[in-house]
């Protein structure tokens, strides 16, 4: 299981340049990882989140999911940031706030791309 977070504030949404690995540089995503054994999906995306932006974040609803190979989903959840500024730390080299608009201006990587109606509906209201 992979997990996303869609990052939401002010009618915003954070996107995250992939800087590795090498297949997927220059991608934009959701930021998140993979849940290890053990993890819930949330406590994955509040240590991902942790580890990648340096910031703490809660969970909410999720926003959607999509299957990325046979047996490997991603399920990207809605987020907020209660602590802490995004930066780019690990396996990104930028981050950016985006509106519903700015969205389909990004190369986003394949994966993530099925979610972007649902999050388009989300920051319309």
């Amino acid at each position: 299981m992979v997990v996303g977070a869609a990052l939401l504030r002010d009618g915003r949404v954070l996107a995250a340049r992939r800087s590795a690995p090498a297949e997927l540089a220059g991608g934009w995503e959701f930021p998140g990882g993979k849940v290890e054994t053990g993890e819930s999906e949330a406590g994955a995306l509040i240590r991902e989140c942790r580890e990648e932006l340096g910031v703490e974040v809660t969970v909410g609803p999720l926003l959607g999911s999509t299957t990325l190979a046979p047996g490997l989903e991603l399920h990207v959840y809605r987020a907020a940031v209660v602590a802490g500024e995004p930066a780019p730390l690990q396996d990104h080299d930028e981050v950016r706030w985006l509106r519903a608009a700015e969205l389909d201006a990004l190369g986003w990587l394949p994966a993530d791309r099925p979610l972007l109606g649902a999050l388009v509906r989300v920051l319309a209201g």
